[in-house]
């Protein structure tokens, strides 16, 4: 899902800058290369064992501060910009690269060594920019209406796969400062759990990215999102809804089938509670299939007692999903409904449609490279 939006048990943290990396940073999962945002601090000594330590603070802060590739590196000497590049070369691979027609919306389509396929959707603004990010190739949850979740899952991606789809989308985005991180591309992050979480302490600890400012999205994987109201970092929750009745949810969303409402609404309360940051509930309109009045009644009666706000969002086409869309006067129409009934609500705004880089179009599919911009 590529539009903009302002596993239990406690996890331990990781520091970033100044310790060894936890053991779920340093597992990688199957298939996975192994790229410089791979290493951690003490990987990065043992490739530099030969240099001054200095060396280490310069790279670390060349690859997460600056986004830089290792042969934009210039205050190293050439040998060992070359190291670095052979020691630990790009975990993704561009396959293609697609901007929507007024420029503002870049999505990137990678392969990793093992050809699995994932893609990026960066979203341009006049004064900042927002990187939506994919957590895994694929994706399991079966999601209908979604045309990752009719594709299946391929693998997880690792941590250092995820950041490097954030430092290329800061090198693209140019003068503009990426301010926000949404993972709502391509996988359910709770599902990748210690790899998501170990890039968002690197996110916020070394590239800078504020906690408030990265979104975790889920389709309501219970026992994570009770695991990351126990977390230190207070980032954003947001929960892929879509139905507020158990049967209609079923349908639509099939994880429901193991995690209910109950379920779903009591761990979303205990996230509120402990984090005190707003919960957002993401609401793609079906025609005739969840915009009537009895589904916004239902809705609102969950956003209210959880004071969630909720972001209705146009269904987009995809090729898998015959059921088109909730027409434009009927979104304003559900919309307006929530509203009287004492829900905050929004109408997202859809980015990239044009380039099937909107909410639930990233398939991973090859299609025609656009020029750079």
């Amino acid at each position: 899902m590529a539009d903009d939006l302002e596993a239990a048990g406690t996890a331990t943290s990781y520091s970033g800058a100044t310790s060894a990396a936890s053991p779920r940073e340093r597992s990688r999962p199957r298939g996975a290369g192994r790229g410089l945002y791979d290493l951690d601090r003490t990987d990065l000594s043992h490739l530099l064992a030969d240099q001054p330590p200095y060396r280490v603070n310069q790279v670390w802060e060349a690859l997460y501060a600056k986004a830089a590739l290792p042969e934009e590196m210039t205050n190293l000497p050439l040998s060992l910009r070359s190291r670095l590049a052979d020691h630990a070369p790009a975990a993704l691979r561009t396959v293609a690269e697609s901007v929507s027609s007024d420029g503002q919306t870049v999505k990137w389509l990678w392969e990793g060594s093992d050809r699995a396929r994932v893609e990026t959707v960066l979203m341009c603004y006049p004064d900042r920019a927002t990187v939506c990010v994919s957590s895994q190739a694929g994706c399991a949850m079966g999601c209908t209406f979604c045309a990752t979740g009719q594709g299946g899952l391929a693998r997880q991606l690792s941590s250092g796969e995820i950041l490097e789809q954030v430092a290329h989308a800061r090198r693209r985005a140019r003068t503009r400062r990426v301010t926000n991180i949404v993972f709502m591309g391509m996988g359910e992050p709770l599902a990748n759990y210690e790899r998501v979480w170990a890039s968002i302490e690197r996110m916020n600890a070394d590239m800078g990215i504020s906690a408030r400012h990265i979104t975790v999205s889920t389709v309501g994987i219970v026992p994570g999102i009770r695991r990351l109201s126990h977390e230190s970092l207070p980032v954003n929750l947001a929960v892929s809804l879509h139905a507020a009745n158990d049967a209609l949810r079923d349908r639509l969303v099939p994880i429901n089938r193991r995690y209910g409402l109950d379920a779903l609404v009591e761990a979303c309360r205990q996230y509120r509670s402990v984090k005190n940051r707003r919960l957002s509930f993401e609401w793609a309109l079906i025609d005739g299939v969840n915009d009537r009045r009895s589904d916004a009644a239902e809705l609102a009666r969950i956003a209210t007692g959880l004071a969630a706000h909720v972001n209705v969002i146009p269904l987009n086409p995809t090729d898998g999903f015959a059921t088109r869309g909730t027409p434009p006067d009927g979104v304003r129409r559900f919309r307006d409904l929530l509203s009287s009934m004492g829900v905050a609500v929004t109408v997202r705004r859809n980015r990239g449609t044009d380039i099937e880089a909107a909410c639930g179009q990233l398939a991973a599919r090859a299609a025609q490279p656009s020029p750079p911009a």
